[in-house]
């Protein structure tokens, strides 16, 4: 779900590890490294780090961005080599890293088990984030449709995939999504019409069942309903080349509706590029995919009580009810532990299902046959 608009510096990683020393492993200061977009790295500077530590005096939080995730991998690789020594991993809390990493993390106790720590907020995650307890989830994004609600009543807007597909042959012209190898949101969209296709069954795509056999049988499906509503489409058939191409259009009123991430369209809204009577809807017979980062807390780190006080914290009221507002993501937690407003405000997009699909090889055949199949006219490199 990583959306980064440029890749850091290779000498920003290394960065991290010629700042000075002077702050790391110091009693009171939690030690926290991110590689996720600088939206984040803004969110817990204005907004989680100033609030907890005003709730926590004596604990500070030290920010780091650890550049892209092979920092952070090198870091948590730096943890589990300190891992049943005295050596001072330099290092307490993680966010947006896999505990699945390092390799033998989990089985040598390298990361906290959420589910065993007693965090008094730890039940009230959305059981639709859940992962493996050593990885929390707290923020979330889902693709969804974002409309023009001067054109489109919002009690018609779609609300399954069937009612969709019949808009979008209803409306032609009014509908547009990017090529799947140039974000996200069309990449979702895509995967969508993939799992229609098959049942709408996620289980049936795993990490490591994208063989040349699985993908041969499982995608011509998607390529039928794709190569269907094409004609209806944006200028005859017209593709977008990213996620803010397709936010840009339905700004100006040249479409009514789009796939659009929901942190994306969010902030868009707020921030007046999209305009205030945009509409937002996810589908209820099952959502279009997305997926929820992830916490995660190295047991040795040497203030460990104060980060699992902070994880904790981070699943407050305040703090969720601040990721929608402030952040544009979807809360960690189920919806009735955030602001109850926000849930009114919010109701449309409120997912009774987030499928998760599965990126590697499944991620480069869905481009690569949507590019032969669906639109052989257009240059992947364009």
């Amino acid at each position: 779900m990583k959306r980064r608009d440029f890749m850091l510096a290779a000498g920003a990683t290394a960065g991290v590890f010629m700042m000075p020393r002077m702050s790391f492993g110091a009693e009171g200061i939690i030690d926290w490294y991110t590689s996720s977009d600088q939206n984040i790295m803004d969110f817990w500077t204005n907004v989680v780090k100033p609030k907890f530590e005003a709730a926590n005096p004596g604990i500070t939080i030290n920010l780091v961005d650890g550049g892209d995730n092979a920092g952070l991998q090198s870091i948590a690789e730096r943890a589990l080599a300190a891992l049943g020594s005295d050596a001072d991993p330099q290092a307490d809390f993680f966010e947006g890293f896999d505990a699945r990493q390092p390799v033998g993390a989990i089985d040598e106790g390298l990361w906290v088990n959420f589910e065993e720590a007693g965090l008094s907020n730890y039940s009230k995650i959305n059981p639709l984030a859940l992962d493996i307890p050593q990885n929390m989830p707290y923020r979330g994004s889902q693709v969804l449709l974002a409309y023009d609600t001067t054109k489109l009543d919002p009690a018609n807007a779609p609300k399954t995939w069937d009612d969709l597909i019949a808009w979008i042959k209803a409306n032609p012209g009014q509908f547009i999504y990017n090529r799947p190898n140039k974000g996200g949101s069309g990449l979702n969209f895509v995967r969508r019409s993939v799992l229609e296709a098959n049942g709408r069954d996620i289980s049936k795509f795993t990490v490591d069942n994208a063989t040349p056999e699985n993908t041969e049988a499982m995608l011509p499906g998607a390529w039928e309903i794709l190569n269907d509503i094409a004609p209806s489409l944006f200028d005859g058939g017209a593709y977008t080349s990213g996620n803010t191409q397709s936010l840009q259009l339905l700004g100006q009123s040249a479409v009514t509706m789009i796939p659009a991430w929901s942190d994306q369209a969010l902030s868009a809204i707020e921030q007046g590029v999209l305009p205030e009577t945009t509409g937002l809807v996810q589908l209820q017979d099952l959502g279009l995919p997305g997926g929820f980062s992830r916490l995660t807390i190295n047991t040795n780190g040497v203030n460990n009580a104060a980060a699992m006080k902070l994880a904790d914290f981070v699943l407050s009221e305040e703090i969720q009810s601040a990721v929608l507002t402030e952040l544009g993501g979807f809360p960690g937690v189920s919806w009735e532990h955030v602001d109850p407003a926000l849930r009114e405000r919010f109701a449309d997009i409120i997912p009774s299902s987030i499928p998760v699909f599965p990126s590697g090889d499944w991620e480069r055949a869905i481009s690569d046959g949507w590019y032969r199949t669906v639109a052989p006219n257009v240059d992947p490199n364009s």
